[in-house]
C-alpha cells in the first residue's frame, strides 16, 4: 500500500496542519518547531534530509495551527503538547514503525520528553539549542541561566506580553540578538491577529509541568544534542548537565558563532551532524 501525504491530523477535536515532504517511502523524520516559530523554520534543513531519502513531517503545533488553539493555559501543559506528537506519529506510522524526532527550542523539550517516555515510538532523538528539561531546571538555579531566562517569567503575566510584544516584534528581527537569524516570516507570525496568546500560552502552561511529570526516565534511544555558543537565551551549564540524563548513545556538538535559531542559521552544519546520527 502506497503511503499518502499527510496535510493534517486530529486529536481531541483539534486539527493540526502538517507540512509533509520528501520521498513517501523514506524513513520518517518529525520536525518540531519552537517559539515563536512555525513549520517554516525547517525550510532550509528539510531539503538536506529529502536528498538523503528521508521523509519529513513538520507540524504547526498546538496554538500555531489555526484549528488547534484551545483556550486557557492548562491546555498548553507539556503532557498535552507531547501527546499531540504521539497522535501525529500514530497517523504517520500506524504499523508501529519508529520515527526520528528532531526539535528546536520548545520542540526540543518535547523531543526529549517524548524520547524518554515513549522509546517504542522514537528511533533517534535530536535536540537543537534546548537541553534536557531536568538539566535545564538544575542549571536554572545554579548558574546565570536564571537571568538569561527572564522572558519566561515575563510571559507568565496576564495581558502585558500581548500589549508589549507586538510593539517589540517589528524591530526584534532587525536589532535584537535574540531575533537575529530567525525566519522573517516567523518573526511576523506574532503580529497576525489571534496568533500571540496561543503561542505565549506554551510558557504560561509551565506551572503545570512539575519536574516529576517532565520525564519518567532517562533517554535511552540514540541522542544528538546540538548547542550553539552565541545563544543569548541558553548558557553552557545546562548543556553540560544534559549528559547525565541520557543513558543511550549520545553525541554532543557545539556550533561556534551561531545564535539561537540553529535551523535557519546553520542548516548545512546541522545536516552534516544529523544524517550520520539517523543511521545509528
Amino acid at each position: 500500500m502506497t503511503a499518502a501525504r499527510i496535510t493534517a491530523f486530529t486529536r481531541d477535536g483539534l486539527v493540526f496542519d502538517v507540512t509533509d515532504q520528501g520521498p513517501l517511502d523514506g524513513e520518517i523524520v518529525v520536525l518540531l518547531h519552537g517559539f515563536p516559530q512555525t513549520s517554516r523554520s525547517w525550510e532550509l534543513l528539510a531539503p538536506h534530509l529529502h536528498a538523503a531519502g528521508y521523509r519529513t513531517l513538520a507540524p504547526d503545533q498546538r496554538g500555531y495551527s489555526p484549528r488547534a488553539r484551545p483556550r486557557g493555559r492548562y491546555a498548553y501543559r507539556m503532557t498535552a503538547l507531547t501527546e499531540d506528537v504521539v497522535a501525529l506519529i500514530g497517523t504517520a506510522a500506524p504499523d508501529g514503525r519508529r520515527v526520528h524526532v528532531v526539535g528546536h527550542d520548545w520542540g526540543a523539550s518535547i523531543a526529549w520528553i517524548l524520547a524518554a517516555a515513549r522509546p517504542d515510538l522514537v528511533a533517534t532523538v535530536t535536540a537543537l539549542s534546548v537541553p534536557h528539561p531536568v538539566a535545564f531546571l538544575r542549571a536554572l538555579f545554579t548558574s546565570r541561566q536564571f537571568l538569561m531566562s527572564w522572558y519566561m517569567f515575563f510571559f507568565q503575566l496576564p495581558w502585558l506580553p500581548e500589549l508589549l510584544l507586538p510593539r517589540l516584534t517589528t524591530s526584534m528581527a532587525a536589532r535584537s540578538r535574540l531575533g537575529e537569524g530567525m525566519n522573517p516570516r516567523d518573526a511576523d507570525f506574532l503580529l497576525a491577529p489571534g496568533n500571540l496568546t496561543p503561542a505565549v500560552n506554551w510558557y504560561r502552561g509551565m506551572p503545570f509541568n512539575p519536574p516529576s511529570r517532565l520525564t519518567g526516565s532517562d533517554v535511552t534511544v540514540p541522542a544528538l544534542y546540538i548547542f550553539s555558543d552565541d545563544d543569548p537565551a541558553l548558557g553552557p551549564k545546562a548543556a553540560a548537565l544534559t549528559r547525565d540524563h541520557v543513558k543511550g548513545p549520545y553525541t554532543f556538538h557545539t556550533l561556534e558563532g551561531v545564535g539561537h535559531w540553529i535551523p535557519e542559521q546553520a542548516a548545512p552544519e546541522v545536516a552534516a551532524l544529523l544524517l550520520p546520527h539517523l543511521t545509528r
